[in-house]
């Protein structure tokens, strides 16, 4: 009997490799010249959403054509179009805004973000990411989701959290996953997940990439908000003429050991010394701070306004503009720059445009807008 039974486990096992030996042959052993051209073709005829499901289809049909079409699909910053699911984590378009836009629940409490929205159009856009505001007692956190949804940290779709402070004027964005560029290591506070509650194609945790601060004004709720943001995983360079920005090709498989920068045998008091200078050393020097545009009077409207180029229409303390602020090796506030790195604003009950640039990309404006939906108990 022990000997028919492993028989049967291995006969098993090679019908098995025979049928999917079967279910690709029809179409994974095509010339990969004229496959190639095939692929190029559909996706450069393709542009836009919903047809663009097209190209992530034949993605999917099996290895083979999936490596071609990486090949193929070029990153945001190059293309301008998001296509696959790490399109999200990867930076924007140069030279031109990345037009999306936002709609809350109240009843919910979520956030939902999708692509090309124009405002003569009926069309509800191609889906991106979602949010769920979830209160706490000394905080508040915003969880982001690629699923529409079931948005929770516990599901494979997981990929980052807002979370702010009491008053609503510091919050700080995590990452589920490590992100390229300067050192990092993963938050302390962090919620242990259990083996069954994630995937094991994306590793659970929290990695801080960014800082956002509102300050107060004289105003008070009737004058524009101040806010800064340092974007700790991208460096200061990458506004300039050439800089460049981490960009994420793919989501990271669980199995990759993620160790601390520092070395294990460090007593405390010294380890949190050098984490603290590192991370302000990072920030001084080499990570991209942005902050809001300032916002002229108008006399004949008697309100604050932004030239917004059409794409807000409804006035809101909400709305904002960032640019960027260079720091120089004088520790001197470099010219600002024009160009708008992350706009938001108000269009109608509930919906918000989000467009956004190089250097950020989708799932970091998102959380930065978040933020704007966050009340500010000493701000207003």
């Amino acid at each position: 009997m022990p000997l028919r039974k492993g028989f049967d486990v291995r006969s098993q096992r090679t019908i098995r490799v025979e049928i999917d030996g079967l279910k690709q042959s029809c179409w994974a052993y095509m010339p990969p010249e004229l496959l190639r051209d095939v692929l190029k073709r559909l996706e450069s005829s393709e542009s836009n959403w919903p047809s663009r499901s097209s190209v992530v289809s034949c993605a999917g049909v099996c290895r083979s054509w999936r490596e071609i079409m990486k090949e193929i699909v070029k990153p945001p910053e190059i293309c301008g179009k998001l296509t696959f699911p790490i399109s999200v984590k990867q930076p924007g378009p140069r030279d031109t805004l990345c037009q999306c836009f936002i709609k809350r629940n109240r009843n919910s409490q979520k956030y939902h973000l999708y692509l090309n929205f124009g405002q003569a159009s009926n069309d509800d856009g191609k889906f991106l990411l979602a949010a769920q505001k979830c209160r706490r007692a000394t905080c508040t956190d915003y969880v982001i989701s690629l699923n529409s949804e079931n948005v929770s940290k516990g599901r494979r779709t997981y990929i980052g959290k807002l979370r702010s402070n009491f008053l609503g004027t510091k919050f700080v964005i995590y990452d589920a996953q490590p992100p390229s560029g300067p050192t990092f290591t993963k938050c302390r506070s962090s919620r242990s997940v259990g083996p069954n509650q994630v995937s094991p194609n994306i590793p659970s945790g929290n990695y801080p990439v960014a800082h956002i601060s509102y300050e107060s004004n004289a105003l008070g709720s009737r004058g524009p908000r101040r806010m800064q943001c340092i974007m700790d995983a991208i460096p200061a360079s990458s506004v300039q003429p050439g800089g460049a920005a981490p960009t994420q090709t793919e989501f990271l498989p669980a199995n990759i050991p993620i160790y601390p920068s520092f070395p294990l045998f460090r007593s405390k008091s010294i380890r949190k010394d050098n984490s603290r200078s590192e991370t302000v050393t990072v920030q001084k020097e080499s990570a991209l701070t942005m902050k809001n545009k300032a916002p002229g009077w108008h006399e004949q409207l008697q309100c604050w306004c932004l030239n917004f180029n059409g794409r807000v229409t409804v006035a809101s303390i909400k709305n904002f503009q960032l640019i960027s602020s260079v720091m120089e090796d004088n520790d001197r506030v470099a010219p600002e720059r024009d160009d708008v790195i992350l706009q938001f604003g108000k269009v109608g009950k509930d919906v918000y445009t989000m467009d956004y640039q190089y250097p950020i990309s989708a799932f970091q404006a998102f959380a930065i807008c978040l933020s704007s939906f966050d009340t500010k108990i000493a701000c207003e």
